[in-house]
Order: C-alpha cells, then structure tokens, then sequence
C-alpha cells in the first residue's frame, strides 16, 4: 500500500481530535463536552447518515445488481453481530458484548473513504450505490446489538419476551432515528435536500470531529478497562475483521463481477463503526463501556484494515 496514503489517513483530523481526548485526559485537563451537547451530536450524526444514504439510494438506477448487493450487505450487517455476540459473551458481559457485536456488525464510514482513496491508486472506481449500502449497513447491526443486550438481559431475569424485544428495539430513539432518515431521505426531492445540504453534509466532518474527541475523554477515563480486558479484545479486532473481509470478497463475486464494488463491499464488511454505533449506544445501552469498543474498532480494526487487510482483500477480488 502507498505509503503516502497510509500517512494521509492516520493524520486525519477525526482521528487526531479522538488523540487528542485521551491525551486531555491523560495529563488531567478539565476539557469537557456538556453532556447536553454530547447527546444533540449523537443524534445530528446519526440523522445525517441516515438522511445522505437515503437520497444515494433515491438517485441510484435501479438494476438487480444493486438489490442483490444491498440485499447481500443488509444480511451481511445481520449475521455478522449474531455469530460474534456469542464469541464475546463468553469472554465479557452482556451490554459490552452486544455493543461490540454492534460495531463489528456496522460499518466505518472513514475507512469507506479510505478504500476509496485505495481505489483511485488503483484506477479503479465503485458504483454510487455503495454509499447507500454503507448506510444501509448502520441500522441492522444497531438493531440486532440491541435486541441481543435485551433478550439476553431479560432471559436472565427470567421475563424475556421476543415481541416486545424486537418492539422496543426499533423504536428506540437511536434507531427510530437512523432508519426515519433513511425513509426520510429516499422520499425527499433533490430540490429539497438541498435546503438542508448545508446541515446534513457542509458541518459533518466538523461535528464528527467534536464527536470523537468527546468519545476519545470518554475511552480516556476508561482505557484501562480496555487495558485490563487482555489479548481477548485486541486479537478479536484483528482477526474477526480479517475473516469478515474475506468471505465477503469472495461471496461477493456472486452478487457482481465488478471489482470496485466487490472490494468495497469487502471492506464494509471488515470495518467497525465508531461513529454510529457509539452514538446509538451512548443512548440505547449507556451501560456499554465505550472503553472497550471505541478503541477496538478505532485504535487497532481501523489501522489494521488500511495497513494489511486493503492489499489482502484487493487480491482476493482480482484473483
């Protein structure tokens, strides 16, 4: 992989204001974002996402290659938090597992950058309807995480109740949210996006920036969860990424032969969100240690994806 690239990425401003949280709390500074603050973001991003992937999806020319893909990654953002939930609990607790699950389960829209810049190196490019793919990718995993923490949680209080589970889980806040954009944003005209263009695509970068540096003071306070957590964690966001990303590479070529789109989907699939998910968890399951997932999928998943995993998952879609 080009090592200007490389570079490029790991000096990206999203990344460095999460550094910059830790370090704030690692020499012991009062920066703080207003709980208040921190919540209105949370939800700002996840409408965003939502609302961006809806209008990709209105403006996509339908073909069966684009229901077959979409299909692929909806199931895809299912399964993937359902096997590795199970991985999970047996090493951590209930609400930590089903919010890594989540993670590992959704997608990270910087690496989805990422692969595009990969791409160009190559003078290769990716249908448009991959962005809606991205974002269709966010619900399902948030969704099963949830259900999972609850089902889980009331199975041992002896009162689970799968109706009233899967109710409760879609209309959560976060996730009522993110799928009500999506909606939203497959209804609304070009024209009318356009009116909040500004709000939901011009201040993104900026608030995803203020985002993770409050994620990175919260990972700051309880990094030595994530320390004391041992090699469990870390290798899990190593090699679980790596299998993920290679089965999708190679399942992929069933649903299109076009190796942009396969590699894309590849990398979807190894990625884990640190945006979306934690937004959605910071609400839905507050006692999630944001320690221990935000880390994973950002300090060792993201690096690794970019360093190693893109050349592997490359090669298997062109091989």
């Amino acid at each position: 992989m080009n090592i200007q690239l490389l570079l490029d990425n790991l000096t990206n401003p999203a990344l460095l204001f999460f550094v910059l949280g830790i370090t704030a709390v690692m020499i012991r500074s009062d920066l703080r974002i207003p709980p208040n603050s921190s919540k209105f973001i949370s939800l700002y991003l996840l409408f965003a996402i939502g609302f961006k992937g809806g209008q990709e999806l209105a403006h996509s020319t339908f073909s069966w290659e684009i229901v077959f893909t979409i299909l692929l990654g909806v199931l895809i953002a299912a399964v993937i938090p359902l096997y590795t939930f199970f991985i999970l609990k047996s090493k951590l607790n209930i609400e930590d597992s089903g919010a890594i699950a989540a993670a590992y389960g959704s997608v990270s829209a910087v690496t989805f950058v990422t692969a595009a810049s990969f791409l160009e190196v190559k003078e290769l490019t990716y249908g448009g309807h991959m962005v809606a793919v991205m974002a269709l990718m966010e619900a399902p995993a948030i969704v099963i995480g949830v259900m999972l923490i609850r089902f889980f949680n009331s199975e041992k209080n002896n009162a689970a109740n799968i109706p009233q589970i899967v109710r409760h889980s879609f209309s959560n806040g976060s996730v009522l949210l993110i799928l009500g954009s999506l909606v939203i944003g497959i209804l609304a005209s070009e024209e009318q996006a356009m009116g909040i263009k500004p709000f939901t695509t011009d201040i993104f970068k900026g608030f995803m920036a203020i985002f993770l540096l409050d994620m990175g003071i919260v990972s700051g306070r309880k990094l030595g969860d994530f320390m004391r957590s041992g090699w469990f964690t870390g290798v899990f966001a190593i090699i679980v990424p790596l299998i993920n990303g290679c089965l999708v590479a190679l399942l992929s070529q069933y649903v299109t032969t076009d190796v942009g789109n396969r590699f894309m989907m590849a990398v979807l699939a190894s990625s884990a969100s640190y945006i979306a998910v934690p937004a959605a968890m910071k609400i839905a399951v507050p006692k999630a240690n944001p320690g221990l997932f935000i880390p994973m999928a950002l300090a060792v998943t993201f690096p690794f994806n970019i360093t190693f995993g893109m050349p592997v998952y490359f090669y298997l879609c062109t091989n």
